[in-house]
């Protein structure tokens, strides 16, 4: 080998390693997303957290790197999703929805994550207690077991003669599970009777509605990603026996409920990139108390309302944030 030929030979294999390190170093910060449903449905909610980001400095695919992935409602797929951000070496893993957000705790103690809205955090397990989370999780409650008897007492407004209630609930989400135990407590202390319809898989949800045709006057939905995933189909079996349900989520209106009261989503994604932000400069997650909603939001849909023969009083109406037409 000539002596040039070597010396470039040498210097090209010295420099290999030099070149690799400064891509390693350049490697943007990257964030595993945990979609619970799809990016239709969570459209405005990812908007305002991408937004949120970029006010605070981190653009994505220039400054930041977000990974995305989609669970469609099925809760089989959050630690999959998890497994694959650990194996990805993200920096952060931001959830919404409980079962997700305790899969993704289950599969790492190691690296951070914010959860944008949790129905009980303490309840459910994920936190210590709001104020000291502790470990490597923080987030947002949506207090959802604390608008239980809220949304009933609504549900009441616009159906004077409730005296039967259907609650649906996913006893595969631990939220749905204390979300059904708030509301029979609620009923209870109402002097409503109450028929609980337990699931656990979308494929028993037709037969559920059937069995309570004609057996009462309310149905309530308990949140969870199952129900949303299938909000078309629910609100099509409850209007046939002209069934008014009530919600924790808007969409489920948009889709033909006829109403819900529950936090803003896309102000607690907002909210959820601050903690983003935080982490990604260096705090501690189990050091960030976990954040409660400041926004909620009564919807209700008019078209609904008209098909179950309701007439929602004035005085109801100017009390509603959105009207759905």
């Amino acid at each position: 080998m000539r002596r040039r030929e070597f010396i470039t030979l040498l210097g090209g294999a010295a420099a290999w390693p030099l070149a690799a390190r400064a891509q390693q170093a350049t490697k943007l910060p990257t964030i595993g997303f945990l979609g619970a449903n799809n990016p239709t449905f969570e459209r405005a909610s990812i908007d305002a957290f991408v937004q949120r980001l970029h006010e605070l400095g981190w653009i994505e695919n220039r400054t930041v790197s977000i990974e995305y992935r989609w669970a469609e409602g099925r809760e089989e797929r959050f630690a999959e999703i998890a497994a694959e951000f650990i194996r990805l070496k993200v920096d952060v893993i931001f959830t919404y929805a409980t079962p997700s957000s305790i899969a993704a705790k289950k599969a790492t103690a190691i690296i951070p994550i914010v959860f944008a809205a949790a129905g009980d955090p303490v309840g459910t397990g994920l936190v210590a207690s709001l104020a000291r989370p502790g470990g490597n999780i923080t987030g947002l409650s949506i207090q959802q077991t604390d608008t239980a008897t809220k949304r009933l007492e609504l549900l009441r407004e616009v159906v004077p003669g409730l005296r039967r209630l259907a609650i649906l609930a996913h006893v595969g989400s631990p939220n749905a599970v204390l979300d059904m135990g708030e509301v029979q407590a609620a009923a209870g202390a109402l002097g409503l009777e109450v028929v609980a319809l337990e699931i656990r898989q979308a494929a028993e949800i037709a037969p559920a509605v059937e069995t309570i045709k004609g057996r009462v006057d309310g149905f309530y939905v308990a949140g969870a990603p199952l129900f949303t995933t299938n909000r078309v189909r629910i609100h099509t079996l409850a209007l046939a026996p002209r069934l008014p349900t009530i919600h924790n989520f808007r969409e489920l209106v948009e889709a033909g409920g006829l109403m819900s009261y529950g936090p803003n989503f896309p102000d607690l994604f907002r909210r959820a990139a601050d903690l983003v932000d935080k982490i990604l400069r260096g705090a501690k997650p189990g050091d960030l108390p976990v954040q409660q909603p400041t926004k909620f939001d009564l919807v209700i849909n008019l078209t609904t309302a008209k098909a179950l023969g309701l007439t929602i009083p004035e005085s109801f109406l100017t009390r509603v944030d959105e009207v759905i037409e």
